[in-house]
């Protein structure tokens, strides 16, 4: 019954503390954490059992690490390489030193505990990265990849340290310089023939197994397949080839979103991906004693201060030197303002190993808690504080701009092309479906991501590269000879200044704009905008034609 008791604990005091955490404006996640608090061994009352809420939310890491997989091809890994790499390798090493630094200069801590500490608090939780980006729709923006691209160099740089943790204590083989080389080989080879192995006998293999079972007609022997794909294979590289179950479910959905399925496979897989989730975070809770806040608030004060403020310093300060956009450099800085899985990983071995003294772990839990509860804050800040600099700061405008020549139309775009023009804000699903819908006429696009305006350049399509609310983006996509301003955007509370602008520049120019809510078509026509469609109106209409002919 410890099973049952425990999961039943833990999800019903999470809906419970979840649900009165979004009534006070605050992340769901910190009633999460909250509920793992109450059922933890440091608290009174019911006791769940630690080791396996912890091993359940190994099953959740998982989930999500396959479904990212299956949303992000090896040309999107590829092309981030250029900032993920250098990006994340030396992020870790600042992290570290910031994190050695506090435990050997302030507390006084032995210089193999004080590495291990930092190396615990430079690494950043796959699953909190997700969820904040997944419910900000910005997992497959440009952003979104590279974030997630700088943690796969992570994980991958962690699977190195977590070999390498005995040699440091000096209970492994790897005590002598001759073996401590080895060790590092070996691993390498190991992780560079799991990726090989997946990327080439994955790619048939995975496809053609669930294509069998679909044939079987069976939905729950679908959901079966795509559930044991995830963790047989994450289990499976972790046993033969030392890599983390983290990056062997990463791995199986990569290779899997080539195949026709890869869709489906996500659908099916999306329930047990929350609600194991959710256990991730209750896990996280059920590990935090509250008496540290008590006996070293200090301490904590200053973990929490490298996760929050060096690291997120650290971060945007190697996206700017790399030439990214100020927009680059926040959301990355951002994503990795807190710590999680890993760093339990991480300090779990040192304590087995007796590298590291007991509070560390509780240090590491304490900034754990608070990080991950104030990350979801902080995302929210990004694009207010974005706009606030660039509104002060002429500094700021440039590195947003950074002389950049995809801000500027091609001086050989055909002028048919600049005359009559749709200018399309935001390059989505809903502007790529009208582009293709209308075929012939002629569109600039502007949006903010990088990878897509390449992408519509490369494709011979007009597109600007920038933020619709700088009049010298909208002066490039040749505002003032346009017929139409177009917004496909998911957030409209930046139309009306947008509109504005435009028309300054054009004073006939018409705009249309897609609504969700009644009040935002209400407020949008208040504003000016002189066709607000309702999306779920809009679809009704698209039916009833078709069903009318």
């Amino acid at each position: 019954m410890t099973l049952i008791s425990t999961l039943a604990a833990a999800f019903g005091l999470a809906l419970v503390l979840g649900l009165l955490a979004q009534w006070a404006r605050l992340p769901a996640l910190v009633g999460y954490l909250l509920a793992g608090v109450l059922i933890g061994p440091h608290t009174p009352g019911f006791v769940g059992d630690v080791h396996l809420a912890q091993q359940l939310s190994e099953v959740g890491v998982m989930l999500l690490m396959f479904g990212v997989g299956l949303h992000f091809s090896v040309h999107d890994l590829v092309s981030v390489k250029g900032i993920a790499l250098p990006g994340a390798l030396v992020q870790m090493a600042a992290a570290t030193a910031m994190g050695a630094g506090l435990a050997h200069g302030w507390w006084g801590w032995g210089l193999a505990a004080a590495l291990v500490f930092g190396l615990a608090l430079s690494v950043a939780s796959t699953v909190v990265l997700l969820r904040a980006l997944e419910s900000r729709e910005l997992l497959h923006s440009g952003n979104g990849r590279i974030a997630v691209g700088w943690l796969v160099v992570e994980d991958l740089a962690m699977v190195l340290a977590l070999v390498l943790m005995p040699v440091l204590g000096g209970k492994g083989e790897g005590s002598s310089g001759g073996s401590l080389a080895v060790t590092i080989v070996t691993t390498l080879l190991a992780v560079a023939a799991f990726v090989a192995i997946m990327l080439v006998a994955g790619r048939r293999l995975l496809p053609w197994m669930l294509w069998q079972v679909n044939r079987t007609g069976s939905r729950e022997l679908f959901t079966l397949a795509t559930v044991a794909a995830a963790v047989g294979l994450a289990v499976g590289a972790a046993a033969l080839f030392g890599v983390s179950v983290a990056l062997g479910a990463f791995f199986a959905g990569l290779v899997l979103r080539e195949s026709a399925f890869s869709e489906r496979a996500a659908h099916e897989s999306l329930p047990l991906r929350d609600a194991f989730a959710v256990l991730f975070f209750v896990a996280v809770g059920m590990l935090f004693d509250p008496r540290i806040l008590i006996e070293q608030p200090l301490a904590v004060l200053a973990t929490v201060a490298v996760i929050l403020v060096g690291k997120t310093i650290a971060a945007g300060a190697l996206v700017l030197l790399l030439r990214y956009p100020l927009s680059t450099a926040l959301t990355v800085a951002v994503s990795l303002a807190q710590i999680g899985e890993f760093s339990f990983i991480l300090m779990g071995l040192g304590q087995s190993l007796g590298l590291v003294p007991p509070e560390a772990t509780s240090l590491i839990v304490a900034g754990a808690i608070v990080s991950i509860a104030l990350n979801p804050l902080l995302f929210s800040g990004v694009e207010p504080l974005r706009r606030w600099v660039l509104k002060r700061s002429a500094w700021a405008r440039k590195l947003e701009a950074r002389d950049d020549p995809l801000a500027e139309l091609p001086a050989d775009t055909p002028e048919a092309s600049l005359a009559g023009q749709i200018v399309l804000v935001g390059h989505g699903s809903v502007g790529t479906a009208l582009r293709e819908q209308l075929g012939d006429r002629p569109f600039v696009v502007i949006d903010r991501d990088r990878e897509v305006v390449e992408k519509l350049r490369h494709a011979g399509q007009a597109a600007v590269l920038g933020e619709a609310t700088e009049a010298m983006t909208l002066v490039q996509a040749h505002i003032a000879q346009a017929a139409w301003l177009v917004m496909a955007v998911s957030d409209v509370r930046g139309v009306p200044a947008v509109l504005a602008l435009g028309r300054q520049l054009n004073p006939a120019l018409r705009c249309a704009v897609v609504a969700h809510t009644p009040e935002e078509a209400q407020w949008l026509a208040d504003a000016g905008v002189n066709h607000v469609l309702r999306s779920q109106q809009a679809l009704a209409q698209a039916l009833a034609r078709v069903i009318a002919a």
